[in-house]
């Protein structure tokens, strides 16, 4: 039996994860995701299961994994890179990590709202050079933050926020009443009364059709001047040119993201070395503590339908194979 296992942050932690998936007696193969489909369509059709990050599981793959393939354990919680619905009718369980790494991404949420917010890198960068360059910076205490999105990273942000004394506004569609009342967070109408009203904005909402480019020239139009925006979900939840454009003439006065829509960037992406914008290589998730809970849970669902079981949680509904263990 062979595994594929891309995920960096799974490899580069230590923890008793790597035991247990050595447990399965299975061949390791080791790649330094996330992989792109061409890559993926080299490797595929050799392996039973795949332990992914967020490599790019397409139809293409699927069919050419096929008929070896029998499981997709997804390292992390977005599974906007595999193809889920094929993965399904082509009855693959694919497993996912649901509530393992909200309180790091909340971190992270702020370090780049404060950062940004005080102007801490360029104030930082000039005194380790020798300078002595003293900016002003704003507070975020009574400033409105919308949160996009509030699932598990979302209401964990808002919790946050009102640790700060800041004012929450929210939208989803699935609108968690007990929760928003309880954390004093004011609903809004849709996402454009939202930007309107807020001097800060975090993104948590999934990737789908409907979200991609979300916030583009229309939707920045809406927001406060000056506002700042932070994404730590998804790079194409965000237009890259649009956001940059908005940064250059000050309309955005700042955007932190953990995300981009090309991973690595290319050394010409726009919004490297922009004004007033911070980009962190997708480590939102990467602590210790969250690493270690993540591929726990990635292992052990992958253990689990290795074994005919079911996952300790599942994104579709297929009957675990017949067990491989």
């Amino acid at each position: 039996m062979k595994i594929l296992l891309t995920t960096t942050s799974y490899q580069d932690c230590p923890g008793e994860h790597h035991a247990l998936l050595e447990s399965t007696g299975a061949e390791i193969v080791r790649e330094r995701g996330p992989l792109s489909e061409s890559r993926m369509l080299k490797l595929a059709g050799d392996f039973d299961a795949f332990l992914c990050g967020d490599d790019e599981i397409s139809q293409a793959v699927i069919d050419k994994s096929l008929p070896r393939l029998k499981i997709i354990s997804k390292y992390g919680i977005g599974v906007d890179k595999i193809n889920v619905g094929y993965a399904t009718e082509k009855n693959i369980p694919v497993s996912f990590c649901p509530g393992v790494n909200h309180t790091t991404v909340a971190e992270h949420v702020f370090m780049l709202l404060l950062a940004l917010n005080k102007n801490l890198m360029e104030q930082a960068n000039t005194t380790a050079a020798g300078g002595w360059k003293r900016m002003t910076g704003h507070e975020i205490m009574c400033k409105k933050i919308g949160i996009i999105g509030l699932g598990r990273i979302g209401r964990e942000v808002s919790i946050r926020a009102n640790a700060f004394g800041m004012q929450c506004v929210g939208y989803d569609l699935y609108w968690p009443e007990d929760f928003a009342q309880e954390q004093n967070i004011e609903r809004a109408d849709g996402v454009t009364q939202l930007l309107r009203e807020c001097d800060i904005v975090s993104l948590h909402t999934n990737l789908t059709e409907q979200t991609r480019d979300m916030i583009c020239e229309a939707s920045i139009k809406n927001m406060k001047d000056g506002a700042t925006l932070i994404n730590c979900g998804r790079g194409e939840l965000t237009n890259t040119t649009h956001i940059a454009a908005a940064l250059k003439s000050g309309k955005l006065g700042g955007y932190g993201a953990d995300v981009l829509d090309q991973e690595p960037p290319p050394a010409d992406h726009p919004l490297l070395g922009m004004q007033n914008c911070i980009i962190t290589p997708h480590v939102g998730s990467r602590t210790f503590e969250s690493v270690q809970r993540q591929a726990g849970m990635a292992t052990q669902n992958l253990v689990n339908l290795l074994k005919g079981e079911k996952a300790l949680a599942q994104v579709n509904n297929v009957v675990p194979p017949a067990a491989l263990l």
